[in-house]
């Protein structure tokens, strides 16, 4: 039975996928790229490190990845104000950390942002720990922020739950079991594809496939 619950940040317990969007296609656009915004989202849940390959190719990173990634954070913070927590967010991981799990928020953004929505959620008491962007070389779909997680837990056999097939493929790659909520916006079929033992609408509805 796994001890370890590993909860996705952005998308999974705060609504904040489509202001990344938004982010991400004003900063691709002060840099000459035209980047839409449909084909910005299927990546949300990469690190910003992986972005602007993904969404524009590997000469738009040499020309100008690291200018997209830098004004990508500056209009994210004029955006942040939006964010708010999935209206469940907060009850279920006080649930779920009232039935045993040592529960880690796993996010790769930056400290300052990680801190913000920690102020919304207010589940301090609840959690074993967080991680940020600066425990990981690597981002998500590579598994390192899934094992910082983990280790923040003090280790023990664990589960993930996310809301993008990069959780789920992140988790997968060093044999974690996963479940998927659809708030960020990919379908039920491609996370059961990608790897998740099961889908819900949201996080409440994933409470009864987890132990009592």
């Amino acid at each position: 039975m796994a001890r370890v619950l590993v909860l996705d940040v952005d998308g999974t317990l705060v609504d904040s996928n489509y202001q990344h969007v938004i982010a991400w296609q004003r900063a691709f656009r002060n840099h000459g790229v035209d980047a839409d915004a449909w084909k910005i989202h299927r990546y949300i849940g990469k690190g910003g490190d992986q972005m602007v390959e993904s969404v524009a190719g590997a000469e738009a990173e040499r020309r100008c990845g690291d200018g997209v990634r830098a004004s990508e954070s500056e209009i994210f913070k004029q955006l942040i104000g939006d964010v708010r927590p999935f209206r469940d967010a907060t009850s279920f991981v006080f649930e779920v950390a009232d039935r045993g799990f040592e529960v880690v928020l796993a996010s790769s953004a930056k400290s300052d942002e990680v801190d913000h929505y920690l102020g919304l959620l207010r589940v301090g008491d609840a959690i074993s720990g967080h991680t940020t962007s600066a425990d990981v070389e690597a981002t998500k779909p590579h598994p390192d922020l899934v094992e910082a997680a983990i280790e923040k837990a003090g280790s023990g056999d664990a589960l993930m739950i996310g809301d993008s097939i990069w959780d789920v493929e992140a988790a997968q790659r060093i044999g974690v079991p996963s479940l998927a909520v659809l708030t960020g916006g990919f379908s039920k079929r491609e996370l059961e594809a990608a790897g998740a033992s099961e889908v819900r609408p949201q996080l409440a509805d994933l409470l009864e496939c987890l132990p009592a």
